[in-house]
Formats: C-alpha cells, structure tokens, sequence
C-alpha cells in the first residue's frame, strides 16, 4: 500500500455495522509492515466497514506535526500508530501533552511500543488514564534472558542501540537490571550520530568489536526501529564476521538474520490492537479503560544455517520447541 493511499472495506450485511464506514488512520514509522495487515485483516473478517488512511514518516520524526495537524483536520474516528516515536509524537507522553502540537480529542490505539511505560507514553499498563490504549509486542525480558541461559551460559551480554530511541533505552535499563540478579554484565554501546542527533549506521562495525573485545558474548539486539533497519545489510554481517551470536527480541530482527529470538508475531500484534479499536468504535469503550497489554503466546524462532556456521549448535530440548528456521528471509 502506498503511503498516501486509502483501503476500503465493504459492509458485510450479516456482520456490518448500521451506520457509515469508521475513517481510521495508520501512522507508520518505517512503511507498511505485517502490523497494520493484521489490523485491516481484523475489520474485514469482522465484517467491520472501515476506510483506512495511511501516512508514513519514513524514520524522520520531524515529519509527525504536519500529520498531527493533517489528522486534526481530517477528524477520523481513530487512529493507530506504529512504535514509539509515533505515539509519542502523535499523542504526547502521558505527562505533559500538548493540546496544541499532539492529538487529544481522537481514539488513538498504538502498537509495536515495546515499553510504554518506559518510553513516558503511560503511567502504567492498568491504563492510560487518557484517550489511548495499545499493544506491546515484546517479550518479558526475564523470558528471553531464561531463553539465552536455555541455549548457552552467559557473562557478558552486548547491546547496540539508538540514543535518539527511549523504547530502546528503556527496554536496556530494565534488561540490566535483571541480567545483573542472574549474574549477567550488559555492556551496551549508543550508535554514533550526526549534528541532527540522527544514527549512524556506519558505526556498528567498531561498536561491535569494542563489545567483543570487552567481551561480550552475545549480542542483545532492542526494539530499535533504526537498528531494525541496518541489521541485514551492515549489524549481523558484522557480528558473524566476530563470531558473535545474537538475540531478537522482534519478529523482524530474526526476518533479518539474527539466530535466535521469541518473539511477537507482527500480524498477530496489529490483530490484536484492532480489537481494542473493534471494542473503541463498536462497543463504545473509552480507551483509557481498556489496559496495554501484550500477546499471550509468543514464538520461540531459530536460524540453525547461522548456528551451523557459528558452530553453536542449541541444546535438543530447546530445538523441539523452536520454529526452524533453514533459509534467510526478507527482512
């Protein structure tokens, strides 16, 4: 789907609702991704008319203002955004929005936040305690720090990350802090920046083997949207020139090549925050009374030609319970 295009979904007689099409807006952070698909699976096997706008702000969140005041405009019946760049743009942290730059007066359900209270969008996953509920796709961190103690014993655990990103730093503090009670050093480097503060993908090469040399076993790879985008084409070709192994803590990271994650699935995420908008627009819940949560069953993914050539084979007990994964996939 195009950035600037519109999705119409036809009633269903048995299902639809009696009155016009919802208008909801996607705001994306890096293009259309499985999240919203599962969104708009969700209205059309529901039998829910609904037309879609989509804007994407291809990785620049300076561009959020002229769509804030494009959906102030267009006065939709709800809107959804990807990641937490987008929410906070879009609604404002939970402390401090601005009636006059973020949008107050519109149902806003947000996905792909890995860390909403972290990242200031809530005061807790209870509620919001204002116009805007979500879905958070990552893992319990103790659950992937378990997964990492289940494959290999570690002591020191690298991490990249994006400074201009609080999902990502707030995921690290809490990742920290819980890798140090099992024993654990998390050794965590901030990619370089240009004068905008922008992320240099150009770094990861030497922030890579800084970690191995203070030596990391793994690499830890956050919820980092810009990371995300860098992973195929420069981060993992250069951990596995290092012979570092590293853990996805996103469906996609593994779709790029990482060994070893559990993981969301993105679909079944954006399936997920299109029932609360289901129960928003059709029900007539107020979001703040619907609580942030994440999915119930997550998919534990396993790239065996990397483990192969990394010679780091994983223990039987845990490859009966892994989704193999033999070929690259597209990230």
């Amino acid at each position: 789907m195009k950035a600037r295009g519109r999705l119409f979904l036809p009633l269903l007689p048995a299902l639809a609702q009696a009155a016009k099409p919802w208008r909801i807006w996607l705001v994306t952070y890096r293009g259309w991704t499985d999240v919203e698909q599962g969104f708009v699976e969700h209205f059309k096997s529901r039998g829910l008319a609904a037309e879609f706008t989509h804007r994407d702000i291809a990785l620049d969140p300076a561009r959020l203002p002229a769509v804030v005041a494009e959906i102030r405009a267009a006065r939709p019946d709800l809107v959804h955004c990807w990641g937490s760049p987008v929410t906070l743009g879009v609604a404002g942290p939970w402390k401090g929005a601005d009636p006059a730059r973020h949008l107050v007066g519109v149902p806003i359900v947000f996905s792909l936040v890995a860390s909403p209270v972290g990242a200031g969008i809530v005061p807790s996953l209870a509620s919001s305690g204002r116009n805007l509920t979500g879905v958070s796709h990552l893992p319990p961190v103790a659950a992937q720090l378990g997964l990492l103690a289940s494959y290999r014993p570690v002591r020191r655990l690298g991490a990249l990350y994006s400074a201009n990103e609080p999902n990502s730093r707030a995921v690290l503090d809490e990742l920290a802090l819980r890798a140090a009670a099992r024993g654990i050093e998390l050794i965590r480097r901030p990619l370089s920046s240009d004068g905008a503060g922008k992320p240099l993908a150009a770094s990861a090469p030497g922030l890579l083997a800084e970690l191995q040399r203070a030596g990391a076993e793994w690499l830890y790879l956050p919820p980092d949207s810009f990371l995300t985008t860098q992973l195929k084409a420069v981060v993992l070709p250069a951990a596995e020139a290092l012979r570092l192994p590293s853990l996805a803590s996103t469906e996609q990271q593994v779709a790029a090549g990482a060994l070893l994650g559990l993981v969301s699935r993105y679909r079944s995420v954006g399936q997920f925050a299109a029932y609360k908008a289901e129960q928003i627009l059709r029900e007539g819940r107020a979001p703040a009374s619907l609580p942030i949560e994440t999915l119930s069953r997550f998919a534990l993914q396993l790239r065996m030609p990397l483990a192969r050539r990394l010679k780091l084979l994983p223990p039987l007990s845990l490859v009966h319970h892994a989704e193999l994964l033999e070929e690259d996939l597209d990230a």
